[in-house]
């Protein structure tokens, strides 16, 4: 099923998000209240609370003293890990439970306030983060919930900015127009974004990347983009796999089609084929068919690879699985490389991209007329390569 995480700063409006979801049809799993949950009287979680921190942090009816609790644990390290360790292990196992309670096409939104402070972005499918103007959230702090404005800000200070935010986002949700605007936004993020994922993860298809072939000056959200979909890659296959962001959109200043490239390296193609089920488990279904490079330098031949593409609608990717160490697994890196390195080699490809562009519409006859192009590429790339001593590296 599909996984949404929901954040934003205290007094974004995360809330009012969630609510609106929910009246959409989305499962909601609130950390707030789970955490609130599980150590309600009578759990062994507020025993083990209790006998960390002492009686003291009770109320006389038995209850959670959380501002007791608060003045313990405040300004100091271990007693925060502390309660941690004990709160958050329970939240887990009670996400968990409620998840695989949730039916089969649920759209599951979890609802986590310290989502990016916690770097749990990558545990999720798709993150939406909630935004609003500093003075807006002060405002709404101090008269909807009775702050003085010093505790509005202290609040506000002891969380990530929304620079950080923005980064772990896949949808940011501007919330400075008032509710109706708000939930208007909701509601087109809903049917155009999360609906489709959902079903295309389901149905393990790749969302189509859209009709005819535009090139795009370079966007900045390019990299920051492939950044996320790579540590979501790295977080459900491990560490140790091997992903890269590559092709035009990984070189900065290089005017790209807005599609993400990104490479997978492994030992064997047997390797990849077993790889694909899961892959799609996390929203980067097998495209169909037979999928091969250009083998540079050898008229007529082919690299072969496996090539996925992406379930959500609100990204472009080929995702190319090619063996370490291959000849297309080394091309890749080593052109994104150089033309990273070299500005002239750089500009040369934009004005032939541009040039090729002109006389193609389409992406597959644009595609193969860059052929020649690649086959000088590939020569003064290996030239570059040997007179720098370049080796494949992540970035």
């Amino acid at each position: 099923m599909l996984m949404v995480g929901l954040t934003g700063g205290i007094g974004a409006g995360k809330s009012a998000v969630a609510r609106r979801l929910a009246e959409r049809g989305a499962v909601i799993i609130d950390a707030d209240l789970l955490s609130r949950e599980v150590v309600r009287p009578g759990t062994d979680g507020l025993a083990e609370i209790v006998a960390a921190f002492g009686a003291g942090v009770l109320t006389p009816e038995g209850d959670l003293d959380r501002p007791a609790l608060g003045a313990k644990v405040f300004g100091d390290e271990g007693a925060r890990r502390r309660l941690e360790q004990i709160i958050h292990p329970r939240v887990r196992q009670r996400t968990a439970e409620m998840t695989r309670a949730a039916a089969a096409d649920a759209v599951v939104v979890n609802d986590v306030p310290l989502l990016v402070e916690a770097g749990l972005a990558s545990s999720y499918h798709l993150v939406v983060v909630v935004i609003a103007d500093r003075e807006l959230r002060l405002g709404r702090l101090t008269h909807l919930r009775g702050m003085t404005e010093a505790e509005a800000a202290a609040r506000i200070d002891a969380q990530t900015d929304d620079e950080h935010r923005r980064a772990a986002a896949d949808v940011v949700l501007d919330n400075d127009a008032g509710l109706d605007r708000l939930h208007a936004r909701v509601d087109t993020v809903w049917r155009q974004r999360l609906i489709e994922f959902e079903r295309n993860l389901r149905l393990r298809r790749s969302a189509p990347k859209g009709p005819g072939l535009r090139i795009l000056p370079p966007d900045p959200e390019w990299p920051r983009a492939a950044a996320r979909l790579v540590a979501r890659i790295r977080h459900g296959l491990g560490d140790g796999v091997g992903v890269f962001h590559i092709g035009s959109t990984a070189v900065p200043g290089l005017p790209a089609k807005d599609i993400i490239d990104l490479m997978i390296g492994v030992r064997t193609l047997a390797e990849a084929d077993a790889l694909a089920g899961k892959l799609a488990d996390l929203g980067f279904p097998a495209r169909p068919g037979e999928w091969s490079d250009h083998a540079h330098g050898i008229p007529g031949g082919t690299w072969p690879k496996r090539l996925h593409g992406c379930a959500d609608p609100g990204y472009r990717v080929n995702l190319h699985v090619r063996v370490t160490g291959s000849p297309g697994w080394r091309f890749a890196l080593l052109m994104r490389d150089h033309l990273r390195a070299v500005p002239a080699a750089r500009d040369a490809y934009a004005v032939a991209k541009q040039e090729l562009a002109s006389h193609h519409d389409d992406r597959a006859g644009y595609a193969l007329a860059k052929e020649p192009w690649f086959e000088q590429e590939a020569r003064a790339a290996d030239d570059w390569a040997e007179a720098t001593g370049w080796q494949p590296g992540d970035d």
